[in-house]
């Protein structure tokens, strides 16, 4: 799940000329649910997005910068759904909205988003737009301030351009199989390797083989142990 947060002076969303929601002071947020989230990504996005502490205590001397959140401040909150926040252009020219959750499903997963919020919340101070709807956003932004945050398996965290793959490696961090690499840096002497002699001339008598025990082999070898971590899914 992905969001913009923007705080606002006011925002408001219109359909077709109909005025649909309006707030004062407060948060737009514009949501995208993507393919892979859950409950627990709802819940932990909306709790952020309570929590966000993106206004001055005016009240201390001097102003304690970046101190309340909207419910500290008794702002509102509107919530639109926006899933070309998920848009790729890696391939082109043409967005690429492959990482967005199906229609229905998306629908079902922002409902819940949204009803969390309320319940974080005052729920009269929580507006919404018209899922899928062609919508005209209006915002006076304060500031201006915006954050950008995507949750990953019940985590928030800020969403950055360089972070994108990242993130995308971090899906499967949890699967991720410990390998050890033995390298031996001083392997046993092999007295003639080529079988040949001295004149380039095949030797078989010198290529005959020598009994080693293999417990005074190892005992005797230098060794450098590396453990690397590597997703499960490149071992299959």
């Amino acid at each position: 799940m992905r969001t913009v947060l923007q705080r606002v002076k006011s925002a408001s969303v219109t359909v077709d000329g109909q005025l649909i929601s309006s707030i004062g002071k407060g948060l737009l947020v514009l949501v995208a649910v993507e393919k892979d989230d859950t409950e627990k990504d709802a819940t932990s996005m909306a709790g952020k997005i309570i929590k966000a502490r993106l206004w001055d205590d005016e009240d201390k001397e001097p102003v304690a910068k970046w101190k309340k959140g909207v419910a500290e401040i008794g702002g509102e909150v509107l919530c639109v759904s926006q899933f070309t926040l998920l848009a790729s252009l890696k391939k082109g020219n043409k967005p690429s909205f492959h990482q967005s959750a199906g229609g229905l499903a998306a629908k079902t997963m922002y409902k819940s988003f949204f009803e969390k919020v309320q319940e974080l919340y005052e729920p009269d101070k929580v507006k919404d737009g018209i899922f899928a709807a062609m919508m005209d956003v209006a915002l006076v932004n304060d500031g201006p301030v915006g954050l950008d945050y995507t949750c990953l398996d019940g985590e928030v965290l800020p969403q950055h351009p360089i972070d994108a793959s990242s993130v995308a490696r971090r899906k499967h961090a949890d699967h991720a199989t410990q390998v050890t690499i033995v390298i031996d840096t001083a392997p046993a002497k092999m007295e003639n390797p080529t079988s040949l002699d001295p004149t380039g001339i095949y030797n078989e008598s010198s290529s005959s083989s020598t009994t080693i025990d293999i417990n005074d082999l190892v005992g005797n070898m230098t060794k450098i142990t590396k453990e690397f971590q590597i997703p499960a899914e490149l071992l299959e």
